[in-house]
């Protein structure tokens, strides 16, 4: 796939709000089913991540603050009461794939969404406009059920740098083995769980995998939440019944609130305006583009010179966990405002440069120093290096462990100007 017009697609998304949806998918005959004479009850169910999120820290990340607000033509109101039936016939209107019966459990979580949530939805659905157009194409790419979309909902509240208490990470809430599984990097330097293009077509590969291994999208979503080994321990100990509304009492506490959760997030992403939930309102984000980095390269040597600000640089390259871009690692991507990127491109070597030896201090190759009974090597010739072609003083002291102004005392050069096929002593 071409990653670039994905990552650019992401920040030139149209503004309109998310609009009512009819979606939809048979509702079970029987809304409370039991397994093993244990009825399914609203009590006691484990809050999913995403539905404990702060509002607070939605509000702070950077495409939301930058590019959404308050809609003042909506006028809101107090969340209305429903009969049981509305909630069945709405459910049953969404002309889903996967099964989307209603029940007490489901109820519980559309009241807390519709009531306790409801500003963070406002927000959520702001932040779709953002999203959903890359989940939904991952989603098309395995030909997978559209309204997966979703799932991202319950598990991160559309929060790309989400953490959970298990350590899970970003959009889709990867764990470290389940991520690199799917091509996902995890280093010290980079974590692709947060790069939300990389990441969903990650989420929606393993989900195929998922209906592979049970054929039942169902039980596919509480495998992702739980993992496979416990939807199967949940099957075998309810008799070898593939149906998760009989396999619920066995399920771990917070996946018997995950399916319920992921229905509820379906029921009012489609039906908020019947529950006066405003969403936020959408202001044209600016283009972007992308290049490949071959060289380290320090966050603050692009600010510097770009034009970008910091917080912009970060929340655009959300997989870089430190201020270094690993280049000499291997290639690496660097997305950038479009702006930014033609200054990126026009400044040259001159980027790179920068501010070279003090933000780039990682040394290739350093000597061990000797004590004053061990002078063997003392009175031995220093190291020399040839110049190479568009070499510089301060790319010569990153590659050789050193610094400029080593070099400059070593080699009895004032200024920077140095000449192809010059040789330096670097020690």
């Amino acid at each position: 796939m071409t990653h670039n017009r994905h990552i650019t697609r992401l920040f030139l998304i149209s503004c309109l709000t998310a609009a009512p949806l009819l979606l939809s998918a048979q509702v079970a005959e029987d809304e409370n089913r039991k397994g093993d004479n244990v009825t399914i009850s609203a009590d006691d169910i484990a809050l999913p991540d995403g539905m404990e999120a702060e509002l607070d820290s939605l509000l702070q990340e950077w495409n939301n603050k930058s590019y959404l607000i308050s809609d003042v033509d909506c006028d809101g109101g107090s969340n209305p009461e429903f009969p049981r039936e509305t909630y069945i016939h709405r459910l049953h209107r969404l002309p889903n794939v996967i099964e989307m019966p209603h029940n007490d459990v489901v109820q519980k979580f559309i009241d807390q969404y519709a009531g306790r949530l409801r500003r963070s939805v406002s927000i959520i659905l702001g932040a779709s406009n953002f999203y959903t157009p890359i989940f939904e194409e991952a989603l098309e790419a395995y030909q997978l059920p559209l309204e997966l979309k979703y799932l991202p909902v319950i598990e991160s509240a559309l929060n790309p740098t989400a953490v959970s208490r298990a350590g899970a990470v970003g959009l889709w809430q990867f764990m470290i083995t389940t991520g690199k599984q799917y091509g996902l990097e995890v280093t010290s330097l980079i974590d692709e769980r947060r790069d939300p293009i990389k990441a969903s077509y990650a989420a929606a590969h393993y989900l195929k995998d998922l209906y592979d291994i049970f054929g039942d999208w169902t039980l596919v979503i509480a495998s992702y939440n739980c993992g496979p080994n416990n939807v199967r321990k949940a099957i075998s100990r309810a008799g070898g019944v593939k149906d998760y509304w009989q396999i619920y009492p066995y399920l771990p506490a917070e996946t018997r609130g995950y399916v319920p959760a992921f229905i509820a997030a379906n029921y009012i992403m489609n039906y908020y305006c019947d529950h006066n939930i405003c969403p936020a309102a959408t202001q044209l984000p600016a283009s972007t583009d992308t290049v490949t980095i071959t060289r380290d390269l320090h966050m603050d040597q692009i600010v510097a010179l770009c034009n970008v600000r910091d917080e912009e640089l970060r929340a655009l390259n959300p997989q870089y966990r430190t201020s270094l871009i690993p280049g000499d690692s291997h290639v690496c991507t660097l997305r950038l405002p479009t702006a930014a990127m033609v200054a990126f491109v026009a400044a040259g070597d001159s980027i790179y440069n920068y501010h070279a030896t003090e933000l780039l201090t990682s040394r290739r190759e350093v000597e061990v120093a000797q004590g004053t009974g061990r002078g063997r090597n003392a009175g031995r010739g220093g190291k020399t290096v040839t110049v190479r072609r568009n070499d510089t003083l301060g790319a010569i002291a990153r590659r050789n462990g050193t610094t400029v102004a080593r070099l400059r005392q070593l080699n009895g050069i004032k200024g920077n100007n140095i000449r192809a096929g010059q040789k330096l002593r670097v020690r």
